[in-house]
C-alpha cells in the first residue's frame, strides 16, 4: 500500500510525526510526504522536522504567502501532478488548513481514497476558513479518524455513515507524551527568556480574524498589556501577527516578552511551565490541557467543546479587552480539579490505531 501524506503547516508536522513513525513499522506500507510549503521557513517548518525526526518530504511544492483562493488553487494543481506520477492508493491529510483541502480535492478528483485525521471538528462558524476546509474535507473522505466522541457525533449528524468513522483519539496527545521528556532535556527557552516556571502567561495570536481586524488585535494587546502588570507575559509572534502589530504602530510594555516563533520542544516547555495560556490556536488549547494548564481562548467559539464543558478552557471575545482580562482572572482562580479526567483525547495511542487500520487493509 502506498500512502501520500500532504502537510504544510506547523500543526500538521506535529500531527504527522507519530503517525508516520507508526506507519513505518507496518509491513508493506510505503508512506511519503508532500510538503506544500504553506509554512516553510526555519522557525515554522525545518525545526519541527529536525526535532521530531520526521522524514524529509519527497516533494516540496514551495507554495506560500498567497491569498486563500490562489494558495489552494496552486496547491491543488501541484499536488495533482505529484499524484499522477506517484499513483498512491491513499492520500492522508490532517486538520483544517488550505493544504488539507487541496490534498483532499486533488485526490478525490483522481478517484484516490482520502483519509482525514482530526475529522469531525466543528466550530459552527462558517466565516472561519478552517471550518470550510474541514467540512469539505470530511465530506469527500473515505475514512474519517475522529479524535473525540463529539467529533463522531458531528459527522453522524451530517449524515456520514458510521462505518466510515474511526474514533482514533488525538494524535497531538501522542506527540505530547512522546516528546515531553526530550523537550525537558533539550530546551533552554525558560532560561533564554528569563522565565520562572509557573509565574508567567503564555500567549499566541495568529488567526486571520484576530490579526487582520485592528479593533480585535488592539483589544487583545491591551488585555495582555494590562495582565502583564501583575503577571509577566511571553508572546511568541507568528510572522503575520508581527506584521499586523507593526502596521498598528503598537508598543508593548516591558512586562511583555516578545519572542520569535519557537520550535516544538521550546513550545512544549513554554506551555508546560506557564501558569495560564491565552491563545486563538486550536492545537494550543489541547496542549494546555495535556499539560494541565488553564486556557483562555481568544475566540467566540471553539471546535474543542469538551474543554469548555470540562472547565479547562474559557472563551473570551477577542474584541473586548475587559472580557479577556476577566476570563484570565477567572481561570487563574479556578480549581485544578477540572483536569481530573485524562481520557478526553484517548489513551495516547491514536497513531497506532490509525496505522493498524491501514495495516488491516493492506
Amino acid at each position: 500500500m502506498k500512502i501520500a501524506t500532504v502537510i504544510g503547516a506547523r500543526p500538521q508536522f506535529i500531527k504527522a510525526s507519530p503517525v508516520s513513525r507508526a506507519l513505518a513499522k507496518c509491513a508493506g506500507i510505503d508512506e511519503f510526504l508532500i510538503h506544500t510549503g504553506q509554512h516553510s521557513d526555519e522557525a515554522m517548518s525545518a525545526v519541527f522536522f529536525r526535532e521530531m525526526g520526521i522524514p524529509g518530504p519527497r516533494h516540496h511544492l514551495g507554495i506560500a504567502g498567497l491569498a486563500h483562493g490562489a494558495m489552494t488553487g496552486r496547491m491543488l494543481e501541484s499536488i495533482e501532478q505529484v499524484l499522477l506520477r506517484e499513483k498512491p492508493d491513499w492520500v492522508l491529510v490532517y486538520g483544517d488548513t488550505n493544504s488539507t483541502l487541496a490534498g483532499a480535492l486533488a485526490a478525490c478528483k483522481m478517484h484516490i481514497q482520502v483519509a482525514h485525521v482530526e475529522a469531525g471538528l466543528r466550530s459552527f462558524n462558517r466565516r472561519m476558513p478552517e471550518e470550510i476546509n474541514r467540512v469539505c474535507t470530511d465530506h469527500i473522505s473515505s475514512v474519517l479518524f475522529a479524535p473525540t466522541p463529539a467529533a463522531v457525533r458531528n459527522l453522524e449528524d451530517e449524515g456520514v455513515a458510521r462505518e466510515m468513522i474511526v474514533l482514533s483519539g488525538d494524535v497531538m496527545y501522542d506527540a505530547t507524551l512522546e516528546f515531553s521528556r526530550a523537550a525537558e532535556d533539550q530546551s533552554r527557552i525558560l532560561a533564554d527568556l528569563a522565565l520562572t516556571s509557573g509565574q508567567y502567561l503564555l500567549a499566541t495570536i495568529h488567526r486571520a480574524e484576530n490579526t487582520d481586524d485592528p479593533a480585535r488585535l488592539l483589544a487583545i494587546l491591551a488585555a495582555l498589556g494590562a495582565v502583564s502588570r501583575r503577571l509577566p507575559v511571553v508572546l511568541p509572534l507568528h510572522p503575520r501577527t508581527r506584521k499586523a502589530i507593526a502596521a498598528l504602530g503598537h508598543l508593548f510594555p516591558s512586562t511583555v516578552t516578545v519572542a520569535n516563533p519557537v520550535g516544538y520542544f521550546d513550545m512544549l516547555m513554554l506551555e508546560k511551565h506557564a501558569c495560564i495560556i491565552a491563545t486563538d490556536s486550536g492545537g494550543v488549547q489541547k496542549e494546555a490541557y495535556f499539560h494541565r494548564v488553564p486556557c483562555v481562548t481568544l475566540r467566540e467559539e471553539t471546535e474543542w467543546v469538551e474543554l469548555v464543558e470540562a472547565g479547562a478552557n474559557r472563551l473570551a471575545h477577542p474584541g473586548d479587552a475587559q472580557a479577556i482580562i476577566a476570563a484570565i482572572e477567572s481561570a487563574l482562580a479556578a480549581s485544578r480539579e477540572v483536569f481530573s479526567r485524562t481520557d478526553l483525547y484517548g489513551s495516547g495511542n491514536a497513531a497506532g490505531e490509525i496505522a493498524a487500520w491501514f495495516s488491516r487493509r493492506n
